[in-house]
């Protein structure tokens, strides 16, 4: 892959937090970018506007929704898997259909859009899924089917880089500790229970997982597959 390259990105879960700043990253990169959004039209409009990446309405969780619009996109140089669901609570009384959810978007979202980029992604392509330090480490009670999705992302990167790597495309997991975003914000109600946990006692922020995630779709990054690249803060020592 040219670092001179105009390169063909796709997020899929842009319009927001960690999304919005990968966004930005690869746009201020001068590559085509798009990204898609389901919950606040008004934010990806934001997003689109700032950055000048293209805003496409679709939803992770429906398979072939993401399967189609892969298609109609046509090939990609580097596809990022931001959408994921968050959905606390004691696993003996969420809801089945809310935990099933969860798992069409972290779980089945990332593998059906990995592979079907892959169909038509150039040589040297790169596939970038955004876990989380969860998957390595849960200190809290109450997170057991976010974790359960985000270690399922670690098997399914060191797998597909298994399959796709004779095509020179790498898959890599980003996982992200306590970052300041809307949803996590670093002065929000569990600031201090996170910050007990990590060797910084910090919030990370969104730009810098963005940095990391176009370094791993960059050049210098070509021989690095099937690994999970985690940025915590300390979380997990």
């Amino acid at each position: 892959m040219l670092a001179s390259a105009t390169r063909k990105i796709l997020v899929i879960g842009g319009s927001r937090g960690i999304g919005a700043a990968i966004v930005a990253r690869f746009a201020a990169e001068g590559d085509d970018v798009s990204f898609t959004w389901a919950g606040s039209q008004t934010a990806a409009e934001a997003v689109a506007a700032r950055t000048g990446a293209h805003a496409i309405r679709s939803d992770a969780s429906d398979r072939d929704a993401t399967i189609a619009l892969l298609r109609e996109i046509g090939p990609l140089d580097v596809l990022v898997y931001n959408s994921a669901l968050l959905l606390p609570g004691d696993p003996l009384t969420l809801e089945p259909d809310a935990v099933d959810h969860l798992i069409d978007v972290n779980i089945r979202g990332p593998y059906f859009a990995s592979v079907e980029a892959a169909r038509q992604m150039s040589e040297g392509g790169r596939i970038i899924l955004i876990g989380s330090v969860h998957g390595d480490r849960m200190p809290f009670e109450g997170l057991t089917a976010y974790g359960m999705s985000k270690s399922a992302l670690q098997g399914l990167a060191r797998g597909l880089a298994r399959d796709f790597g004779a095509r020179d495309i790498t898959v890599n997991v980003v996982q992200p500790g306590p970052t300041n975003t809307d949803m996590n914000p670093h002065d929000g109600p569990l600031m201090q229970a996170m910050h007990d946990e990590m060797a910084l006692k910090r919030h990370g922020t969104a730009e810098d997982v963005a940095h990391l995630v176009v370094y791993l779709a960059g050049p210098h990054a070509s021989g690095i597959t099937g690994a999970m690249h985690t940025i915590d803060g300390g979380f997990g020592v």
